[in-house]
């Protein structure tokens, strides 16, 4: 019956674009996200050559959504689907007919041998897997990638990463060959959608120097805060916010692809932004958060709900504004204060 609770208590924290970033593109993601493109670099490898999406991209969506599947992940923050989905198919007035389809949904995975029960732990609306969709994607948007007769949410990641690919080309219209964007240096306001070469013939060059690789590709140009980055964007950032329409996530898994590539952070940082906390310094926030009696719900330098709220009850009781929830330098340096 918790799912009730949940459903009211969703956490609201008012993130700045900078801070939405870091949190996402944090130093556990990056470590983690090597380690896991060397781990599959078949796999990616065959998905680049089958559906022609970057593996970075992919990469970026799997360590947001999943975390790179960890079973820590499963364990620690998801709960079963099945108790929550028949909560909400009884008892949640706004949209009882679609909780009620998405538990035949769950139970049709069950009957076809995709999952088991025990296996099937999610968020507390029922998302699942290495890619966090709810049964009904998997059921429609799901690809048996690795051959075994079944669409598996859990377990090795071929068919999670294989739909994902195959979603982002049929929904989202990838551009096999094409980077999503870049950081660009331009000079006054621009608008409108043109070649990368009409935009460098127009002054816009990349931040880092480099040319345009495809000059004859189009791009929008975006500045998501006045004074901030500015970005050309190419049809594959579009593609990658058909998954969640938010011009911010997309940027964020854009850049924690590039990231886990090797490149480098933004070059114009974001107005009063700061850097991202190494994982150590994020380890060491929670450790000292957590002696002050605030709960993190561990210290493996990841930065989930939980220790947002801990951030948060800790600002109010230091009389830190905003209380936010985001662990910064601002909040470390007042953690070592206090001891």
């Amino acid at each position: 019956m918790s799912v009730f609770k949940q459903i009211r208590n969703q956490p609201e924290f008012n993130e700045q674009v900078w801070q939405y970033i870091n949190r996402r593109v944090s130093d556990w993601r990056i470590i983690n996200g090597k380690i896991a493109l060397k781990n599959n670099e078949a796999l990616f490898a065959r998905i680049e050559r089958d559906f022609g999406v970057e593996r970075g991209t992919l990469l970026a969506l799997w360590g947001v959504e999943s975390a790179y599947g960890d079973p820590l992940v499963q364990q620690n923050h998801m709960t079963p689907v099945f108790p929550s989905l028949a909560a909400l198919a009884w008892n949640e007035p706004r949209r009882k007919a679609y909780w009620e389809t998405e538990l035949i949904n769950a139970l049709r995975i069950v009957d076809k041998g995709w999952s088991t029960p025990e296996e099937m732990r999610g968020s507390w609306a029922g998302a699942m897997g290495h890619s966090q969709w709810m049964p009904e994607v998997w059921l429609n948007v799901g690809i048996d990638y690795d051959g075994d007769g079944k669409v598996s949410p859990f377990g090795k990641p071929d068919d999670a990463l294989g739909s994902t690919a195959k979603y982002l080309v049929n929904r989202g219209k990838w551009h096999r060959g094409e980077h999503w964007g870049y950081e660009v240096r331009a000079s006054g306001n621009m608008s409108g959608s043109r070649t990368y070469a009409a935009w460098q013939a127009a002054g816009v060059t990349r931040a880092d120097g480099q040319p345009f690789p495809q000059p004859n590709a189009s791009a929008q140009m975006w500045t998501p805060v006045a004074g901030g980055p500015t970005f050309l964007l190419g049809p594959n950032f579009y593609s990658v916010k058909s998954y969640n329409p938010s011009m911010n996530y997309a940027l964020a898994i854009c850049h924690l692809g590039d990231r886990c590539l090797g490149a480098s952070p933004f070059i114009q940082p974001f107005p009063g932004s700061e850097r991202a906390l190494t994982l150590a310094e994020v380890q060491e926030m929670q450790t000292r958060l957590t002696k002050a009696g605030f709960d993190t719900g561990g210290t493996d330098g990841r930065v989930g709900n939980d220790t947002m709220k801990a951030i948060k009850d800790f600002q109010q009781r230091a009389g830190i504004a905003p209380a936010d929830g985001y662990g910064g330098l601002k909040v470390l340096a007042k953690l070592r204060q206090g001891s």
